[in-house]
């Protein structure tokens, strides 16, 4: 008898659309002759069953559905009761990013993709984790966290905050959401007078705004994944924007080269590979993650030393062009294996 799996998307941020586009590509991929497959769009209180959708038609993901009994996370149709075995998490932001989702279903009991409360919440808050993975030898960024309470506190301050970027951070810096992706509220401050406004745009959202250091260098990705019986780190992806900086439209609107796997020494290679593995043990992860560094130089000589961690993401994107995808492609690996390799771990006790 297949399983019941339902691949929960939508949420409640920005990032809502690119969910919906994950939850299509992890239908594509899926195994349907182990596995019945449902998507489950949720936005707000609002629960749904996509059960119209078949893989090509994917205009009803956005329709009228069947409501969600989160009572015991069930949905009735035509009289039956459906229920799930397992859970694929894709939402991309709250609440499926951050933890809460994660902690309904640990009560109800249904086993899921992704990290758990506390790796989720953790990883969720981008300052928070940098600085705590910090403390275990990685190299961050140097930062500044800004809360709303205190911005609009601050009315007659924010000169002062404005100069305390500039002279502690320096310029240009990156200014964007602690908890947003999709590099929705992010901006690239060049100038003094770009600090302010590019503050207030990355709070509309969320209540957290972490201003960071320009570091230059070389972009990459690395995806990796682990089961009882293995870890697998998959091929480095470089990233080459055509912009200022990796934006949404560098990241959804082809405006990047993306080249898997990266151009980069082997030594440095391994280093990163070892050290997303390393972040994904400390965290306490689950299922895939994906862990964003760059390779800082000023002179083009890339060394292990240089590496600095920009993020770590546990619900990366699973678009057919999403990075993951394309590095399971690289690595000679079917996602349809790796996917089930997920998906059969939590069974395999």
């Amino acid at each position: 008898m297949r399983r019941n799996i339902a691949i929960i998307a939508g949420g409640d941020s920005s990032e809502y659309e690119v969910s919906l586009r994950s939850a299509a590509g992890l239908y594509s991929f899926m195994d349907k002759e182990r596995y019945a497959l449902t998507i489950v769009r949720l936005h707000g209180a609002d629960w749904q069953a996509i059960t119209a959708y078949n893989g090509t038609n994917a205009e009803v993901l956005t329709e009228k559905g069947v409501a969600i009994d989160k009572n015991d996370f069930s949905y009735t149709e035509n009289g039956q009761k459906h229920t799930f075995d397992f859970a694929y998490i894709t939402i991309h932001g709250t609440p499926g990013e951050n933890g809460i989702l994660q902690g309904y279903l640990d009560m109800i009991g249904m086993p899921y993709s992704c990290c758990g409360v506390l790796a989720a919440a953790m990883t969720f808050n981008k300052y928070a984790c940098n600085h705590y993975l910090a403390g275990f030898g990685i190299q961050i960024a140097n930062s500044i966290l800004l809360r709303k309470t205190d911005w609009e506190k601050a009315d007659c301050e924010k000169g002062k905050i404005e100069s305390r970027i500039v002279s502690e951070i320096g310029l240009p810096c990156f200014i964007k959401s602690n908890v947003g992706g999709s590099s929705f509220g992010c901006t690239k401050a060049k100038t003094p007078d770009s600090v302010i406004p590019a503050i207030e745009r990355a709070f509309k959202e969320g209540d957290e705004v972490i201003c960071e250091s320009y570091m230059k260098g070389t972009e990459v990705t690395c995806g990796v994944y682990k089961t009882k019986n293995k870890a697998i780190a998959f091929p480095i992806t470089e990233v080459v924007t055509k912009n200022e900086f990796f934006d949404y439209d560098a990241k959804y609107r082809g405006q990047v080269d993306e080249i898997t796997p990266a151009r980069i020494p082997d030594a440095v290679r391994d280093a990163i590979q070892t050290e997303t593995l390393r972040i994904y043990d400390i965290l306490g992860c689950q299922g895939i993650i994906r862990v964003d560094w760059i390779i800082t130089s000023e002179d083009g000589e890339l060394k292990s030393e240089n590496i600095h961690l920009l993020e770590v993401n546990t619900t990366p994107g699973m678009t057919a062009t999403s990075f993951i995808p394309q590095q399971v492609r690289a690595a000679g690996l079917d996602i349809k294996d790796v996917m089930t390799d997920i998906i059969e771990d939590h069974f395999n006790l």
